[in-house]
């Protein structure tokens, strides 16, 4: 492959990272592509209830991964704050060399390797490393999760400018969880006008799902004429390799 995965990550916690994630395994599961995931950290889980906390175990029942935990989470807190903050809450660190075991690991294992982030870019990992250190750190292109409300323009254009500050393409961004609002005409042009200012592609804008099942988003993400054309170019780049 031209790229070795994807970062995915959002202009804020709680956007939909984890739905966009699945939403991209159900569709490399159509194409039939072997690929790993990843969730490096997950805060608010103390390892005993159930065998995986909510994100990780999302995408390792879309996917299908039944190998070795830690290659897919490598590393986890109680606390449920930025991975800095829920560390230092109970006296350690973030050990950033086993995070990259566990990815170098699924490289070795897979050509390419959905990496599902923690809140957005800035959000802290150690006192040198942040969300969007170690997207360049594994040299994975991003997708930006964005809300569909209001303020949503403002957040994506910072959260593009960061990455670009720190060195790391933006592939496309998703806007997630449509509705429309008659007190806010204006909704419907948020994606054109993010991206104008920001001149990455808008890959889609999903619509609201009262219960947002991987296969479900999925097709409405595949459907979208911005994905397809980035996937479409991915597709013939691989090939050429």
């Amino acid at each position: 492959m031209t790229i070795p995965g994807l970062f995915v990550t959002g202009t804020d916690t709680g956007v939909g990272k984890t739905v966009v994630t699945a939403a991209l395994c159900h569709i490399l599961n159509r194409l039939g592509w072997s690929y790993g995931v990843m969730k490096p950290i997950e805060t608010g889980w103390d390892g005993t209830t159930g065998d995986w906390p909510p994100d990780a175990g999302r995408l390792v029942e879309i996917s299908g991964y039944t190998g070795d935990p830690e290659d897919v989470l490598p590393i986890f807190f109680e606390q449920p704050a930025a991975p800095l903050m829920a560390a230092r809450w109970t006296g350690q660190t973030v050990d950033v060399d086993r995070l990259d075991r566990a990815w170098e690991r699924q490289r070795r294992r897979h050509d390419f390797v959905l990496v599902e982030g923690a809140g957005g870019l800035a959000v802290p990992i150690t006192e040198d490393l942040d969300m969007a250190g170690l997207a360049r750190r594994w040299g994975l292109p991003l997708v930006v999760v964005a809300r569909a409300a209001l303020g949503t323009i403002n957040h994506t254009v910072l959260t593009v400018a960061y990455a670009r500050a720190k060195g790391i393409p933006v592939a496309g961004i998703v806007v997630n969880q449509f509705v429309p609002d008659p007190a806010d005409p204006t909704r419907p042009d948020n994606a054109g006008m993010i991206e104008e200012l920001t001149q990455v592609p808008v890959w889609a804008v999903l619509p609201h799902f009262r219960d947002p099942d991987a296969p479900a988003v999925g097709e409405a993400l595949a459907a979208s004429p911005g994905f397809r054309r980035w996937l479409t170019g991915l597709l013939q780049e691989s090939r050429k390799g």
